[in-house]
């Protein structure tokens, strides 16, 4: 029986995908699992492997098109089975079989842009990487000759960080050309968009080439460094290279008018898909006045089609940005002139901890990190509809409790006692008893989710990031309180893993922590609530005891916010789950362990 390959969903928000390059011809024989063809999409260029073993018998969309999810894109048949006669195999009925948004296919070759090695081009074919032995041009010195090519070390790599992670971008190098480092030790950092790391060496040695400069976002096992071995020279070509990076983050036209000829006019330079390209080629765009808002700053189809909705068509780059290459011709000049354009290109990717502070008055672009939360956030607040709710809940007992077990607790645990527990604990207890504020929204249906996994936000001197305690409702108080120390710990410390800031059901954030009396928190996606901890207060408070005699008290006071998404959570059941909160707080009686 025939099977019909079909465009895979490659993300969640990814509808469509643009086929660049079959690597099977009908007739041709194929085996499960085997590279069929290769996709671009806004988010990740990949190999599509074979969903069964056969002969490739037709292939109905073909190289350039762009098409929707699920859309049939070939059959494969059983073994003996005849291709389809459609005039070379290849039927492009793509209105009728696809929905598709087609591009227009341009001539072979016409003014198509230099790739870089390794990269894929509009046409979807893919241009082999050279080895340092056969002269990288990212290792070309100003003459062109291979510059700091290394032989018999260990090259060290992009790693991948999750499933649906193929790319990072290098924020800071731990060590320096010449440098002795030892096996497993920090050499490099990394952010991605989900996590930020360190990575470690894969060997001990001396570190003897840096292939890729800080702020250079670059995919999954590309080469950045080689260890051990001996080093013709010094990386000529690293100061420059940064400049190809700027798009790594969102910057002015004017920042990439000025990054220099690399920037200018090599639209392969520039993070985007081939359709991206396709469209620019078209339509005479430089891509490299175009401020992307995919992942890495990769320019998105809809990024191009936004700035030719504003009069961008036939912008080519200014004059003299072309003329620039003529200048820079000699020697010299280039290597005087380059890297001050470089620094500034490489800079706003740096986490904010890692640069100077600004100038007044200084445009500063968005880290990749700061960009990846603005993202989240106004993603957030347009699929949401928030709605918040706060409460006064009196702490004195809570209080009371860590001040008398505090030193104990840490010296019988190795764990300090902190108020965050208390809240963790107090949360689990409540969501089990109103399982709607752990639910989310999956399209017209609410997921009931089996864990209660708890956020707990971290602040750092860069930006923010959310680890999660998985399956707390299994855990102990003491086991609660370790894994927050342990996960904030790690995250400071940059060594968390993608899998332990992913899957959460439930978040909490503390800026009570700076003072603040209570605030109104943006809902982490895809969750449908988040708790707010305010500060901790002494304030007068009527106290009523068992006779019903009131008083006024000097009690601890803290505020509680619950930030809830009334598509699925009624004001109803966000009263009751707070209140539920405030009660058990409130008379604590909890073993901590």
């Amino acid at each position: 029986m025939p099977t019909n390959v079909v465009m895979p969903q490659m993300g969640e928000s990814i509808f469509e995908g643009t086929i660049t390059k079959w690597l099977k011809k009908p007739g041709d024989q194929v085996q499960r699992d085997e590279p069929l063809f290769e996709i671009s999409t806004d988010k990740v260029d990949a190999e599509i492997p074979a969903p069964a073993a056969g002969v490739l018998t037709e292939i109905k969309v073909a190289e350039g098109t762009t098409v929707e999810i699920n859309t049939v894109v070939a059959v494969i048949g059983e073994a003996g089975s005849q291709p389809a006669a459609s005039g070379g195999g290849v039927t492009v009925d793509v209105a009728k079989e696809a929905k598709a948004t087609a591009v227009a296919t341009a001539p072979e070759g016409a003014n198509e842009p230099v790739p870089a090695p390794g990269a894929k081009t509009a046409s979807g074919s893919k241009e082999p990487t050279p080895s340092p032995a056969d002269g990288d041009p990212a290792n070309r010195g100003p003459e062109g000759a291979p510059g700091g090519a290394s032989t018999g070390g260990t090259n060290v790599v992009m790693p991948q960080m999750g499933e649906s992670i193929f790319e990072g971008t290098i924020t800071k190098w731990l060590k320096k050309v010449g440098d002795s480092v030892q096996r497993d030790e920090p050499l490099f950092e990394i952010s991605t968009d989900k996590v930020d790391a360190e990575i470690p060496a894969p060997a001990a040695g001396v570190l003897t080439e840096i292939k890729v400069p800080e702020g250079t976002t670059v995919e999954i096992n590309t080469v950045v460094a080689v260890i051990g071995g001996s080093k013709s020279s010094a990386p000529a070509a690293a100061a420059p290279k940064p400049a190809a990076a700027a798009p790594s983050a969102p910057a002015p036209a004017a920042t990439a008018a000025q990054a220099g000829p690399a920037a200018a006019g090599t639209h392969d330079r520039i993070r985007s898909s081939p359709l991206v390209r396709r469209i620019a080629k078209d339509n005479n765009l430089d891509l490299s006045r175009i401020s992307g808002t995919g992942m890495g700053g990769r320019i998105t189809k809809n990024d191009a089609l936004a700035f030719l909705a504003q009069g961008g068509a036939g912008s080519a780059a200014p004059a003299q940005t072309q003329s620039q290459p003529q200048a820079a011709a000699p020697a010299k000049p280039a290597a005087t002139a380059a890297p001050a354009p470089a620094a500034a290109a490489s800079r706003p990717s740096a986490p904010a901890a890692a640069v100077a502070a600004p100038l007044p008055g200084e445009l500063v672009p968005l880290s990749k990190m700061r960009g990846i939360i603005a993202e989240r956030m106004v993603e957030s607040k347009r699929t949401s509809a928030h709605v918040h709710t706060v409460f006064k809940v009196d702490m004195t007992r809570i209080v009371r409790l860590r001040d008398r077990e505090k030193s104990k607790y840490e010296q019988r645990n190795g764990v300090k006692l902190t108020f965050m527990p208390f809240i963790a604990m107090a949360a689990v207890q409540c969501l089990r008893r109103m399982p709607i504020i752990n639910a989310s929204m999956e399209g017209n249906a609410i997921r009931y989710h089996q864990n209660i996994n708890i956020g707990i936000a971290v602040a750092l001197d860069w930006g923010l990031i959310v680890p999660v305690v998985k399956q707390a409702e299994e855990r102990s108080f003491l086991g609660v309180a370790r894994a927050i120390a342990d996960l904030a710990a790690r995250a400071r410390a940059k060594k968390l893993k993608p899998e332990e800031v992913s899957g959460g059901t439930f978040t909490i954030t503390n800026p009570g922590i700076f003072g603040e009396q209570f605030g109104t928190p943006v809902i982490n996606q895809p969750e449908s609530a988040i708790l707010g901890v305010g500060g901790m207060f002494k304030e007068p408070t009527v106290v009523t005891d068992a006779d019903g005699v009131d008083s006024i008290a000097i009690r601890s006071i803290m505020r509680l916010t619950l930030g809830f998404d009334h598509r699925i959570i009624d004001g109803a059941d966000a009263g009751k789950f707070m209140a539920d909160m405030k009660k058990t707080l409130e008379n604590w009686d909890g073993d901590i362990g």
